[in-house]
Parts: structure tokens; C-alpha cells; sequence
């Protein structure tokens, strides 16, 4: 059995960072964590990643194509369909097997973390993320999926509603466990804490009061808001 984590987040959440010191972590402990980088558009991590998407294809590849010519987020989104589409290759480098052959024997220790892109909507309605998620199932992965926010984006009642939905959407639709994971909480001054600390609370009031006071927008729909409020609460 092969356990990974899917870490996904918006751009700038800390992706990269969270595997570098998960493995560090690891490493720390006398175990070992390998990172795969799934980013086709990465230029620096701390981390050495023992597989790489940018050997296979590059967001470059896709944008600067004659017959392509995507912009960035079409470039991604084609890169990870590329790679769903050449599954063998990342079979091979993952399991060290000919893609051709069913697997007889399988490590018990392996744990692998996946940093993907920074573009969610790979994960929140698009098809990549959930079949990445069951080729690895189908090669005898246990996954859970991380999903990591900017506690800084998350002090705006409205922001923290968005990213929590988002959150959501992506649970939804991978179906796997799920993990969502404040970061960079060491920015947060004393009071950006208390008011982060509010919205956690599992009363979703404070959060509806906010967001019912903050702008004539929100007054005007708070039964939506109330709505959302209760939809993220039963899944809490």
C-alpha cells in the first residue's frame, strides 16, 4: 500500500513550502517523504522533487506552440490533461514498473506528496484533479487531499466564505479525505487572530453578522449568506 497527499491551494498559499518542510519533517524522524512536482509552470522550490511534470511538459510547451498558443490558464490546464493522457510515464517513473505489466508486489512505505498548480478550479469542477486522484487509487494509493489557504486572505468574513466554499467544492468533487490547513498564521497580528479565532467558532453567526453589515450587498442577501452558513456548517 502507497500512501500520498493531493496538496492543493490557491496560488501563493504555501504549497511548495508545506512539502519542503513536510520532508524535512520526515527526515527529522528517520522517515522518507519523496515530492512529486505536478506545477508545469514552477521555477524555484526547496525541495529536490524525485518526479517532475516539467520533464514531460512544460507550461512554455503549451503557450509558445504554433498550433497551441494557449494563455496560462488554458497552458495548464492542457499540461495536467497531457500528463492524464500519458499516464504510462508517470505510472513508470512513480512505480519503477513497465507500465505494460500489472504490478505483483507493492512498497508498504512509500508516502508521497504531489504539490499541484496553483489554479483550483483544476480541483473544483474540472475533470483533471478527480481522474489524477483515481489513477493513483487504481495504483494502490491511499490519498488524502490538503487544502491550503492564506490565513491572511481568510480575515474577510466575504473572503473566508469563499475560500471555505472552495474548500468544499473541492471535497465534493474528489470525493477523498480531506484536510483544509490555515497557513502563513505567523503574519497574523494579535487581532487578525481573535477574528479568525471568531469565525472558526462553530457558531456561524459571527460570520453572518459580519458579512450582513459589511455592505449594503450583504444586507440585501443575507438569506443567502444564512444559507451558505448552514451548508458549511453540516459539512464542518
Amino acid at each position: 500500500m502507497r500512501y500520498a497527499q493531493i496538496v492543493i491551494g490557491p496560488a501563493g498559499s504555501g504549497k511548495s513550502t508545506y512539502c519542503t518542510y513536510m520532508q524535512r519533517l520526515a527526515q527529522d524522524s528517520k522517515r522518507l517523504i519523496e515530492v512529486v512536482n505536478l506545477d508545469p509552470a514552477a521555477e524555484h522550490f526547496d525541495y529536490q522533487p524525485a518526479i517532475d511534470i516539467r520533464d514531460l511538459i512544460q507550461l512554455d510547451d503549451a503557450m509558445e506552440d504554433e498550433e497551441l498558443r494557449y494563455g496560462p490558464n488554458g497552458g495548464l490546464v492542457f499540461c495536467l490533461e497531457f500528463l492524464i493522457e500519458n499516464q504510462e510515464w508517470l505510472k513508470s517513473q512513480l512505480i519503477g514498473a513497465d507500465p505494460d505489466n500489472e504490478l505483483s508486489t507493492d512498497p508498504d512505505d512509500d508516502y508521497i506528496l504531489f504539490d499541484m498548480p496553483g489554479q483550483i478550479e483544476l480541483f473544483t469542477h474540472l475533470t483533471m484533479g478527480k481522474k489524477l486522484v483515481q489513477l493513483l487509487e487504481s495504483w494502490n494509493f491511499r490519498i488524502c487531499t490538503v487544502f491550503l489557504v492564506d490565513s491572511q486572505f481568510m480575515i474577510d468574513g466575504a473572503k473566508f466564505l469563499s475560500g471555505t466554499m472552495a474548500a468544499l467544492s473541492v471535497m465534493a468533487n474528489l470525493e477523498m479525505p480531506h484536510v483544509n490547513v490555515l497557513t502563513k498564521m505567523d503574519l497574523l497580528s494579535k487581532s487578525a487572530r481573535k477574528q479568525l479565532d471568531k469565525y472558526l467558532d462553530p457558531d456561524p453567526r459571527a460570520l453572518l453578522n459580519d458579512l450582513a453589515t459589511e455592505s449594503a450587498w450583504g444586507r440585501s442577501h443575507r438569506k443567502l449568506s444564512e444559507a451558505i452558513g448552514t451548508l458549511i456548517e453540516d459539512f464542518r
